[in-house]
């Protein structure tokens, strides 16, 4: 079924902050969500179903996070896929808008987490990514001793078959998260804004045999919000110069080869991110392996330089032997053919894992309408049609789930006029500021509880 189209017309994100309790799930969500709306200029009656992600909190945080906003009746699903849940909620909030159930929905993502790596909430059972650490750790036959914690270890393996097979090294490494942390300087949500030198990444804390800790994300607080929206209800409410629309999306999970293969990277998603990327290509239109020449920004899952570093050929950015020269080349990075994690990616921006592919796509669709200021990737609409290059995000989580979505700006864009610029007060895209309560006033629903605002805290 191909659908109707559909655009991403409000996103709004908190600054993703050290795990140190300091503000809860619906505080940080109604700040998202806030924020989303301004930038949409519509109001919470508007949405008529809500996908709520988190991996970390009890059933129905989703509700009391949006609950804030107004008591409307409406569907609100809370959605848990590890590190893909918040575009996995993105993923159900499209597909309500596309196949016609709704005209406008919305997806938010948080997460309050704990310092330390990831742990489990539920230690009398086994952890369902269990089976794929060992198969992991059983790699380690071919490729050599590893050691530290289960997911740098599972990635580091995947990293270490990259090498063996095609070459680079922990310097290769070393150059990706150097690049993600130089990129964050320019983002004020970023949770890390050091700068980190390719020396500084390399001589830091070995956590695994080839990664260094500044090779690692973080566990953080914060969340993200997109609303995403029908044509109709674009045209209807003059949002023609801010709607990105979703030229495609896909979701994915693991295939044979993550238990049956004998690949480390495919046991660390790269065997189903080419195949939801390749899905996601097809479905816009593309013959076999074109279409990435378009793109001119990507938000990829960075979670560790290593998962950077597979996840290029995977995408089809460079053919498979390539990635550790497409670094050395630095079409990574400004200058180069591609602009990659220009918010400084996970490593550097941070990974609160709910609200992480909500992020991506807020940055990206910040990126494709020209806001992005010190951010902004260079020459995405320096072709000759309106619509210009496409953004590219890519979002994964073991156990497993992949999202990959296509974006692009429409032909019925119009430049000027008002946008959720003057809605907001300021350029939200590269300026972090908090919401006021007059903020909430200007986009709760007609049926917002007193009750419930008394309580909040902005």
């Amino acid at each position: 079924m191909a659908g109707r189209r559909t655009f991403i017309i409000g996103g709004g994100c908190t600054a993703f902050i050290k795990p140190r309790g300091q503000r809860t799930t619906e505080d940080m969500g109604l700040e998202a969500a806030t924020k989303a709306l301004l930038d949409a200029g519509i109001t919470y009656d508007d949405v008529k179903i809500a996908y709520a992600g988190y991996c970390y909190g009890d059933s129905t945080s989703g509700q009391r996070a949006l609950y804030n906003l107004g008591l409307t009746n409406i569907p609100i699903v809370n959605v848990n896929n590890n590190c893909s849940t918040g575009s996995a909620a993105l993923y159900q909030a499209n597909n309500a808008v596309k196949y016609g159930q709704v005209e406008c929905s919305l997806a938010l993502g948080f997460e309050r987490m704990k310092p330390g790596s990831l742990g489990t909430n539920f230690p009398d059972r086994p952890q369902p990514t269990a089976l794929i650490g060992q198969r992991s750790i059983e790699m380690e036959a071919d490729l050599g001793e590893n050691h530290g914690p289960g997911a740098p270890r599972m990635f580091d393996n995947g990293a270490q078959e990259y090498f063996v097979k095609y070459g680079g090294d922990a310097t290769t490494l070393a150059k990706i998260a150097s690049k993600n942390h130089k990129h964050s300087l320019n983002n004020p949500y970023s949770q890390f804004r050091d700068g980190w030198s390719e020396e500084q990444v390399l001589k830091a804390t070995k956590i695994t045999r080839n990664l260094t800790k500044f090779m690692c994300s973080p566990t953080s607080d914060g969340a993200a919000a997109c609303i995403v929206a029908s044509e109709d209800f674009v045209h209807k409410h003059g949002l023609e110069n801010q709607a990105i629309e979703i030229v495609a999306q896909a979701l994915t999970t693991d295939g044979p080869t993550t238990f049956e293969g004998r690949s480390a990277m495919d046991i660390v998603g790269y065997a189903m991110s080419k195949q939801c990327a390749d899905q996601v290509f097809a479905d816009a239109g593309f013959a076999p392996g074109q279409g990435r020449d378009l793109v001119g920004v990507v938000e990829l899952h960075d979670c560790f330089a290593a998962n950077e570093l597979i996840t290029y050929a995977a995408l089809g950015l460079c053919e498979q032997d390539e990635a550790h020269k497409m670094v050395e080349r630095g079409d990574n990075t400004y200058g180069g053919k591609y602009v990659v994690n220009p918010s400084g990616g996970l490593e550097a921006k941070g990974h609160p894992l709910g609200a992480t592919g909500l992020g991506m796509h807020f940055y990206i669709m910040m990126q494709l309408r020209n806001w992005a200021g010190p951010m902004q990737a260079p020459g995405l609409f320096d072709i000759p049609d309106k619509k210009g290059k496409y953004g590219l995000i890519h979002n994964v989580g073991l156990g497993g789930a992949v999202v990959v979505s296509l974006l692009r700006r429409p032909e019925f864009y119009k430049e000027g006029g008002k946008d959720g610029r003057d809605r907001v007060g300021y350029n939200h895209a590269h300026e972090c500021r908090p919401v006021t309560f007059a903020d909430v006033d200007k986009v709760k629903s007609k049926t917002a509880s007193q009750y419930l605002l008394e309580r909040a805290k902005l």
